[in-house]
């Protein structure tokens, strides 16, 4: 194919695109496996953390972000495994062709990559793992024990992916197991025990957009009576919203406790456009929680760099051109597993057409039908115990504790419930935490094989070098040298956000990180496609719509966390008060 274009790397082999097997009840294995895995990953810190934080502060009221955010990423996943059919590469492999050069690029990723060295999830599972050693909600005192068990686990997640002769059949055989178990118990819990009216808070939630923090007080309609739907702290009072002096960054600094309660009311949820409407202006809305908003988006379905792993997925499962180029091998079972440092493309012959039709059906349909209603299912069905448990845990008031048990507060809510003999709800309080731990600790797994998976893959085919002295076979000595030092890494972050902050700070953190990753990221996988694929193959307008905006929002709360919180920090420290 002499038209194919030029790019920073060598030029993609050209070669016959598979036939692929029908769709069907006989092909089910050929078919699950990318979305299921991704979906296994990406059931982690939105839903099980902020996600219960969320609904336990909000209700469903807030669920629509979620909804934005996951229809979104379904385009961008889209647009990650059209890529990978075409060419049997990995996306950022593609952005890597791009002008000035693998360099420059490698250096833009590392950057946006900052949020993966964060290790989050095996602390907040450390959390979990000390409540049930405990036997009660962790708190600062408990910090030795938290550090402790967070190396431990740290290192206790990295050795599945020794195993399984394709690292991703490990990935699929964990994932799909935590999808069922996870969101089986879920499901099971919220069946037998979530009111109706919950069910109808959460899953209504989705569509009820334009809902937002706000200043107001509970009396929405003027009566001075506490109405049905208006008590939204659930304290049986009718709260108005007490005078408050705050800092630069919008926190109290103190109040008048009108109720004397000991806590700050005013805060409540408001719908801007019906807001508006009914009086005349916008309401004022309440941004001190805007990195916890930005926070459980970046969670949302996926987020940051993780959503791109789809396209390595494709490759590794076989989809399309992925068939001819391979994958990458485990340390134990890998003999005879290679993996091409480029990609190879097909000619656009009346039979390939035909054929591509039917691979890009595999990627719809496990977009569609098992990614998308799996996202949905995992930010709903845990926020259906958060909304309908959390009132009787502690931490639903004393929200300061949440910085140590973010993780717990649904567990310890089903514990304290009245319904609930002491007997079940000691054993539903055990089982929750299990749970909780297959929620967390693999996507820890899968955020430490998503690193070393996204780094070898650039290295194996950026790094002339490499390209030049290492063998198909070889790509698994850059792929365990990563994983070493990376999980050396982890360590020392670990210790330092133990030592000095807390596992709530680091969710924030990379969930903010990661708006910026897959927000500018959106972008650069569109250009892609419409740059290397053959008009027949690249994305239409709805496609490219739909990515666009996937990569706006995302960049939108970006830039709304950054003005808010990290903005005046850097004015105070540049120009003072």
């Amino acid at each position: 194919m002499d038209d194919l274009p030029k790019t920073c790397l060598p030029t993609w082999t050209v070669g016959e695109l598979p036939e692929p097997k029908p769709l069907g009840l006989r092909n089910l294995t050929g078919f699950i496996g990318p979305g299921i895995v991704m979906c296994g990953i990406q059931l982690a810190g939105g839903e099980w953390l902020l996600g219960a934080e969320v609904t336990a502060r909000y209700a469903g009221a807030l669920m629509w972000i979620a909804a934005i955010a996951i229809i979104g990423q379904v385009f961008y996943n889209m647009e990650c495994g059209r890529y990978a059919l075409y060419t049997g590469e990995p996306v950022f492999t593609g952005l890597m062709r791009a002008k000035p050069g693998p360099p420059f690029w490698i250096g833009i990723l590392l950057l946006l990559s900052l949020g993966t060295f964060i290790p989050a999830l095996s602390t907040q599972g450390a959390a979990v793992l000390s409540a049930l050693i405990l036997n009660r909600i962790p708190t600062e005192e408990d910090r030795w024990l938290i550090t402790t068990l967070a190396f431990t686990l740290l290192g206790a997640v990295s050795l599945p992916i020794l195993v399984g002769g394709k690292i991703y059949n490990m990935m699929q055989a964990v994932m799909t197991t935590k999808v069922f178990v996870v969101l089986g118990f879920c499901l099971i819990i919220a069946i037998l025990f979530v009111s109706p009216t919950n069910w109808w808070k959460v899953f209504s939630g989705f569509v009820k957009i334009g809902n937002v923090p706000a200043v107001l007080g509970e009396d929405r309609n003027g009566n001075k009576q506490l109405d049905p739907g208006e008590d939204f702290d659930r304290d049986g009072h009718l709260d108005v919203v007490e005078p408050a002096s705050r800092d630069q960054d919008g926190k109290i600094i103190n109040f008048e406790d009108l109720d004397s309660d000991g806590k700050w009311d005013g805060e409540n949820v408001t719908n801007v456009f019906s807001h508006r409407i009914q009086h005349g202006k916008w309401p004022t809305v309440l941004l001190t929680q805007i990195a916890l908003l930005g926070a459980f988006a970046g969670y949302a379905g996926g987020g940051g760099l993780s959503n791109s792993t789809y396209s390595n997925y494709c490759r590794d499962k076989g989809w399309g051109m992925g068939s001819l180029v391979g994958a990458i091998p485990s340390a134990i079972g890998g003999r005879g597993i290679t993996l091409s440092h480029i990609g190879t493309v097909f000619e656009l012959t009346d039979e390939n057409l035909r054929r591509w039709k039917s691979w890009w059906r595999y990627i719809l349909l496990d977009q569609l039908l098992i990614w998308m209603p799996g996202c949905f299912m995992g930010m709903a069905l845990p926020a259906l115990l958060s909304i309908e448990f959390s009132p009787y845990s502690e931490l639903f008031h004393n929200t300061a504790g949440l910085d140590w048990a973010q993780a717990v507060i649904s567990a310890d809510g089903i514990r304290n419930a009245p319904d609930f003999s002491n007997f079940f709800s000691e054993a539903l309080w055990t089982t929750t935490l299990i749970v909780g731990l297959l929620v967390l600790l693999p996507s820890q797994m899968s955020i430490i094989e998503d690193v070393c998976r996204r780094w070898t893959d650039l290295l194996w085919s950026g790094s002339r070098r490499v390209r030049e002295n290492m063998q198909p076979h070889q790509i698994s000595r850059i792929y365990y040298t990563i994983l070493g030092i990376y999980v050396v890494w982890t360590f020392l972050c670990a210790w330092y956000f133990t030592k000095y902050e807390n596992p709530k700070v680091m969710v924030l953190l990379i969930a903010n990180l990661n708006n910026i990753g897959l927000g500018l990221t959106a972008f650069f996988v569109l250009r892609n496609n419409l740059v290397y694929l053959p008009k027949p193959l690249r994305p239409n307008w709805i496609h490219c719509a739909g990515v666009i905006a996937c990569g706006t929002f995302y960049l939108g709360l970006a830039v709304l966390v950054f003005g808010h919180k990290q903005l005046p920090i850097l004015q105070e420290l540049l120009f003072g008060n």
